[in-house]
């Protein structure tokens, strides 16, 4: 049985795929995974739209940066959707060897 997303889950995979496509044009990305938990936060008092997403970022081009220019870079990317789109990003941003020793 195929079922056919709803509107909710079509803009959580058409942020997702945007977000991806922006990273791999800054860098090249061995994993990406991104989980969405907007739903959690529609009833809080000071949530104002935006996406509420948590994301896995494996990339090589992380390696010898502080987590501080990991973020940096990552937020270099996505740019301006951090504006509007997206309210609030937590990240894991690890090379592969670090990703490696997760699983």
């Amino acid at each position: 049985m195929n079922k056919k997303p709803n509107e909710s889950q079509e803009k959580s995979l058409s942020i997702e795929n945007e977000i991806k496509n922006r990273l791999s044009k800054k860098m090249d990305l061995i994993y990406f995974e991104m989980k969405d938990f907007t739903g959690r936060h529609l009833n809080h008092k000071t949530h104002e739209g935006g996406f509420h997403l948590e994301a896995i970022i494996v990339s090589n081009d992380f390696q010898g940066l502080t987590l501080i220019k990991r973020h940096q870079k990552v937020y270099d990317a996505i740019g301006d959707l951090m504006k509007h789109e997206i309210h609030a990003l937590s990240m894991k941003t690890l090379i592969k060897s670090e990703w490696e020793k997760t699983k």
